[in-house]
């Protein structure tokens, strides 16, 4: 049995990549829209950034690749495995100027190396239903700063 290894989500978006790249890569924007209690970012490959939630949840990203403003990835925890688990799943955020604006599109891929069933179908479903919701966020956060 296989399991989904990806999810995948495009938006347009009304601003230039400059715009989205720093709603997506800074401190204010990513402790806006995305960790909404709060972010530190160290912008570089090999730096983290520490996103803080309403929840009280927290989660530590790793800075895996930087091409200033079309691609930011990260490495993070999977969903709902322990803290100490050293199962990542890639997150890519890849930014196309057009027209009218931005194609953002995510892409989150790893989820494939969580072979019990319960757990990938925690992690692979929560970070689908997250994404959804995250993305959403962003859209709102952007339009308010138009």
């Amino acid at each position: 049995m296989s399991f989904p290894d990806r999810i995948e989500r495009t938006v347009e978006l009304a601003q230039p990549p400059e715009r989205v790249w720093a709603a997506i890569t800074t401190a204010e924007g990513l402790g806006t829209w995305f960790g909404n209690r709060g972010a530190e970012v160290d912008l570089r490959v090999g730096g983290q950034a520490k996103l803080t939630w309403d929840s009280g949840d927290t989660a530590t990203l790793t800075i895996q690749r930087l091409e200033p403003p079309h691609v930011f990835a990260y490495s993070w925890p999977v969903y709902g495995l322990p803290s100490d688990d050293p199962r990542r799943t890639y997150v890519e955020f890849t930014l196309e100027a057009t027209g009218k604006g931005t194609t953002l599109t995510v892409v989150e891929s790893g989820f494939a190396q969580v072979l019990d069933t319960d757990q990938h179908k925690a992690a692979f479903e929560g970070n689908t239903n997250g994404w959804q919701s995250e993305l959403d966020e962003l859209v709102a956060y952007l339009d308010a700063r138009a």
